[in-house]
């Protein structure tokens, strides 16, 4: 039979209300009490609840999360490399989705503290102004997956989103294009839409394809905001013979929007994409694309919030994990026809 309250009372040799107190306020509990009362809770293998051994204990074993769109197929990887992570580490997870809405995210902040979650991770979003200072006011452990913050101090894992664009544009500047277009994220609102921009000119730039550098189009976030891009990129340039999609989805809209114009792919246009979701493979073409070790990169924000919860600091302030160039189907040799004279 399970232990009660009333149990560990009668074992301590104490009120039921001084256990309850021991639980919920031990400050107020004498040293010589609450002791004795923590040995009974020990010796019958009493279990309040998660939150009460919390308030005991000063650990929940719960980790909070923050992720823009749980919707996003990017974020499976992310979050299963959390959970793996969470389970080796005896913690558990407390995921909310932020929809990029400042308020709701400020209001998970305070949630997590008054549920007093050990720590949290903020992922794959940009961590503006007030979301920092809403984070350090309540003094909670967390760290960034990702994504970055050098303006802060804050532990972050992720990968060099400007190297790796520039090496998806030069696959397809080695592979012949010489009209490239890009669909990027909004440069203000996202924290990649900059370095991947960064990326894609600084491989027009050491190519000279500079007459590429307005070939560039924004979408929100999803597959339709990118066929819309697409649309508006092909009528502003009809001669692109190469996209640089910020997104596997974004590449998926672009595809799409493509074979609705019934242009080919990768006979008429190459596609590359970023991120490497397990779509990816299973979409027709298969997606040349930028792999990001999304798995590994949630294992490793939980095992660095750990490291920061346990021990104060962490090794390593800024990791970034490297990334992959994933040859598929949707990109090809573009050879540009003879004119004879």
């Amino acid at each position: 039979m399970k232990a009660t309250i009333r149990d560990v009372a009668k074992y301590a040799n104490v009120s039921i209300s001084t256990v309850s107190r021991v639980m919920n306020a031990p400050d107020t509990v004498t040293v010589e009490k609450r002791d004795r009362v923590l040995k009974a809770i020990e010796a019958l293998q009493y279990q309040p609840n998660a939150f009460a051994r919390g308030l005991i204990y000063k650990k929940s074993d719960t980790i909070g999360v923050m992720i823009p769109d749980i919707e996003n197929p990017y974020f499976t990887g992310l979050i299963r490399g959390m959970q793996d992570a969470a389970v080796r580490l005896n913690h558990s997870l407390m995921i909310c989705n932020t929809d990029r809405d400042k308020q709701r995210t400020i209001n998970y902040v305070r949630s997590f503290f008054e549920k007093q979650v050990d720590g949290f991770i903020f992922a794959s979003d940009s961590l503006h102004k007030e979301y920092y200072e809403e984070m350090e006011r309540y003094h909670l452990p967390f760290v960034l997956a990702s994504t970055n913050a050098p303006e802060y101090n804050i532990p972050s894992v992720d990968i060099d989103d400007e190297q790796a664009a520039f090496e998806a544009v030069r696959h397809l500047i080695v592979s012949g294009h010489r009209n490239i277009g890009m669909i990027n994220m909004p440069l203000d609102r996202t924290i990649s839409g900059q370095p991947r921009y960064e990326g894609f000119l600084r491989a027009l730039d050491e190519a000279g394809l500079h007459h590429c550098n307005p070939f560039v189009e924004y979408a929100e976030h999803r597959y339709s905001d990118a066929y819309e891009a697409a649309a508006r990129l092909f009528a502003r340039h009809p001669e692109l013979t190469a996209v640089f999609a910020a997104s596997d989805e974004f590449a998926m809209g672009t595809i799409s929007y493509l074979r609705d114009q019934g242009k080919t792919v990768p006979g008429q246009v190459s596609v590359i994409g970023f991120d490497n979701i397990r779509m990816a493979e299973m979409f027709i073409p298969k997606l040349t694309t930028i792999e990001q070790p999304t798995y590994e990169i949630g294992y490793r924000s939980v095992q660095m919030l750990h490291e920061l919860i346990t021990k104060g600091k962490v090794r390593v302030l800024r990791e970034k994990l490297p990334h992959r160039l994933i040859i598929r189907e949707s990109t090809g040799i573009h050879i540009y026809p003879i004119h004879a004279d």
